[in-house]
Formats: structure tokens, sequence, C-alpha cells
């Protein structure tokens, strides 16, 4: 049957699956992550500090912005995949129409909402002076195209739901080589600073949107008009999966927030330091945040089919892939440690903390990494507040005693280890407990969790989804 066929998670080497989803989705991502990396370089070529750290503050606010994105997406994507997996192609056409509509209308009432509390935002965050009407400014541009960037992140999560991965990299590919082309003409051609590089980036969730689009409702036809009716039931549905996810990803902006109050104590260099930490981290990780959102389709499909021991078998093989990869790029971190500062021109304190991080703090990507997998497999087997749990445990016992801690006893420095030891216990707790999970569907009887086969597709449950990682795009 054409329908059933579609769910190709559902057969071959987990392993594999694994692999290639990842690795389809690395090279997207990380192009995505690598523009944002390059274009705080340009701005960086300005010599304006206030600039650096203005992008820095902005960041975080996005980073919520985004987050939400995130979470509807995984609700989004998970729904389509189980249908999928299950051979209900029309269902999960339907509940793709639902999903971007509903994701736009939040997206937009976000967006819009979060204007006349930018100036607030910033002074929470402690923006002072021109940096805090640099990220105002900045903020002001962006945030009304909010449903720009969730469309096209659930497109993508559509079509990785579809097992599409080469058109789910292409969403993200192009944006970002577009991003690329434009940022040199905009930013000094045209000398337009950091306005230049909210324009490039309003015109890349423009191409974001209309590329996963295409991917959805033109080449696979996995689109349909739901109707009110439809559109009603399946805004439960909905709720019911992307409500828990949208909790959890929120925890990690959350965090953010506090660590960057926390560092804007210690000045705007601080400030640029952690902006061109917080750039490197995807580009240097960004393999592990593809892999994440690439393992929950292939969760959700086979926990749709029925197949436990392949929801085990992908378990591992993700484990093992994040080990290989967060060990090989450490090494390579702290080989060009001194080459990275003396590329964005870093000095005193910011030159510290990117020294820091290269040296010691990114060998914590491996039990983030832990972290981010043990959630996929929280809301994909059915037990969503464990990741809920997990992540929110990360971003406050798991962050704030450790921050303030770190910042009291050594500084700026002291506040970027504080925020990487947190994850030590929460990554190794959450990879412990997901094994106890994946267990507990082999003694219910070789089959997938009772709710996963007894409750129809379009009544909510607790959780189906495929964490992309709190990140798929923490930056736009």
């Amino acid at each position: 049957m054409a329908e059933t066929a579609a769910g190709r998670f559902t057969t071959g080497s987990p392993m594999r699956h694994v692999m290639v989803m990842t690795a389809t989705g690395s090279v997207g991502l990380i192009a995505v992550f690598a523009v944002d990396l390059l274009n705080l370089f340009y701005i960086s070529l300005l010599g304006e500090r206030e600039l650096a750290a203005a992008v820095g503050f902005a960041g975080t606010v996005l980073f919520l912005q985004s987050s939400l994105c995130i979470g509807l997406s995984i609700g989004a994507g998970a729904l389509v995949a189980r249908a999928i997996g299950g051979g209900r192609r029309a269902e999960a056409a339907r509940l793709a129409g639902s999903s971007l509509i509903l994701t736009a209308l939040v997206a937009a009432a976000v967006g819009l909402l979060t204007l006349p509390l930018l100036g607030p935002a910033m002074d929470l965050l402690g923006a002072r002076g021109a940096t805090r009407d640099l990220a105002v400014g900045y903020l002001t541009i962006l945030s009304p195209t909010l449903p720009l960037l969730g469309l096209g992140m659930g497109c993508s999560a559509m079509l990785r739901a579809q097992g599409d991965a080469r058109r789910a990299m292409t969403v993200t590919l192009y944006a970002a080589l577009f991003t690329a082309a434009l940022n040199p003409l905009l930013i000094f051609g045209l000398r337009l600073d950091l306005t230049g590089a909210a324009v490039t980036v309003v015109l890349s969730r423009c191409l974001l949107a209309a590329v996963g689009w295409h991917g959805v409702a033109r080449v696979h036809r996995l689109l349909a008009a739901p109707g009110w009716t439809g559109l009603l039931k399946d805004a439960g549905t909905l709720a019911g999966i992307a409500g828990p996810a949208v909790l959890t990803n929120l925890a990690t902006p959350v965090a953010g927030v506090y660590v960057t109050t926390s560092m804007a104590r210690f000045g705007d260099a601080a400030i640029a330091g952690a902006a061109i930490v917080d750039r490197m981290v995807p580009v240097a990780f960004g393999t592990i945040f593809a892999l994440t959102g690439a393992v929950g389709p292939i969760l959700a499909q086979n926990l749709g089919a029925g197949r436990p021991d392949r929801v085990r078998a992908t378990l591992r093989a993700s484990l093992a892939l994040i080990v290989v990869w967060v060990l090989a790029v450490w090494l390579g971190l702290f080989l060009a440690r001194d080459l990275v500062v003396s590329a964005f021109s870093a000095e005193g304190v910011s030159a510290d903390l990117v020294r820091l991080f290269c040296t010691a703090v990114a060998g914590g990507f491996l039990f983030v990494g832990f972290l981010f997998v043990g959630n996929a497999a929280f809301n994909n087997l059915g037990f969503p507040l464990l990741a809920t749990g997990f992540n929110w445990g990360r971003a406050t016992l798991g962050t704030m005693p450790f921050v303030a801690v770190g910042g009291w006893l050594g500084g700026a420095p002291g506040v970027l280890i504080g925020q990487a030891a947190g994850s030590v216990l929460f990554g190794i707790a959450a990879v412990l407990v997901a094994f106890r999970v994946t267990g507990r569907l082999g003694r219910s009887g070789g089959g997938p969790a009772p709710e996963a086969v007894a409750v129809p597709a379009d009544v909510p449950l607790s959780g189906k989804a495929a964490v992309a990682l709190a990140v798929q795009v923490n930056r736009p």
C-alpha cells in the first residue's frame, strides 16, 4: 500500500537512518549557524563593541521567540510522522494544513505582542545606552516576521516527518546561502550596519517559508485544507503535544535570560564575548542539533508502526554518534582557540571567554546532547512531562545556582563554567531514564506504548514529539 510504504523509517538500519537524516540536516543547520556567525564577524569588523553587544542582547529575545516556533513544529512534525508511520496519508495532510495555520496565527500574535515589551525586556537584561537602542531597533524589524520563521520551521518538520531528508535540508540551506550573499552588501555596501543585518534576516525568512511550502505542498502534496471543524479539532490535538514541547523548549531561553543578565554585570565586553560563543556553539555542534531533529521522526514512525525494538536501536545509535562528534569537535576547537580569538578581534574579557569555551566548556556539550536525545525519547514515547521536567530542571537547578556561584568566584568566565557544569548531572540522568522508558516498551509485550495504538490519532495524547533541539534554529 503506497501510504504505508511512506513510513520509510520502519525498515532498514536504524543507525543508517540516524546518520543519513543527521548528515543532511547538519548541512542545512550548520549553514544557517555559520552564516549567523559570519554576520557577527562582519559586525565586529565595524569596530563598535556596542553593535556586537546589541546582537547578544537581541539574541536572547530571538531565542525565546524561536523556541515557541520550535515547540509548535515539534508537535506538528510528530503528529504528521505518526500518521504517516501508521499509513494514514490523508489524515497526515489534514494535520499538516491545520498545524501550519495554527503555527502562523500563534507566531503572529507573539511577534506583535513582543513589540511594546522590547524596551522593558532590554532593561531587564541589563542593556544600556546605545547598546539598548540598537537591540530594540533590531528586534523591532524582526519580531513582526515571526510567522514566516514558524512556517519555515513547520514545513521543515513536515519534510523530516515524510523522510525527505534532502529537501528538509534545502529549506534552511537556501535561506543560509541567500543571507551569506546579501548581508555584506547591506552591511558594508549600503552602510546599513545592524539594520542591514536585520533586513537580510527578514528576507531570508521569506525564502525559508517559500521553499518549505513548495516542498510540502507541491512536491509531496502533504497539505490539505482542514476546514473549520477539522481546524478546531486539530487545534486540541496539536495543543496536547505541542504544549508540553513548547514548555520544554522555553526552559533553555529562560535560562539564557538569567545567564545574560549575570554576564551583563561584567560589561559590554563580556556580552560581546558571550555573543561570539553563542554563535560558535551551533556551528560547532550543529550536528547534535540536527541529530535531535532527525531522531524524532524515526522514533515517531516506528512507534506508530509498533516497533519498540527499533525505537531502542535508534536511541543507542543517536548516543553513539553524539559521543564521537563532541570529542572530535572539542579537539578541533582546542587546537584552533587562538585563531578564533584573532578572527573576531576579541580582546580582554571577550578573548578570555572564547578561549575558555574552546579549551574546556565545549566538552560539556556531550551531556547537553544526552539531554536532547533523552527528551526526544520522552516526547515520542508518551512521557512529555519528563522532558519538560528535565529541561526546566537544567534551566533552574542546573543553571542558576551554578552561574551565581561561578560569577561570584570567577567573574564572567565563572558564569560560562557554571552554565556548562549543570548540564552534566541532567544529561546523565536523562539518558538513564530514557533507557528505562524504552525498556518499558519491551516489557509491555513488544508493541508500542498502549496509548499509541489504542487511541485514535485525532485524540490529544500526552506526546509523540521529535525534539529539534532547542535550538533548531535557536538563532534566526
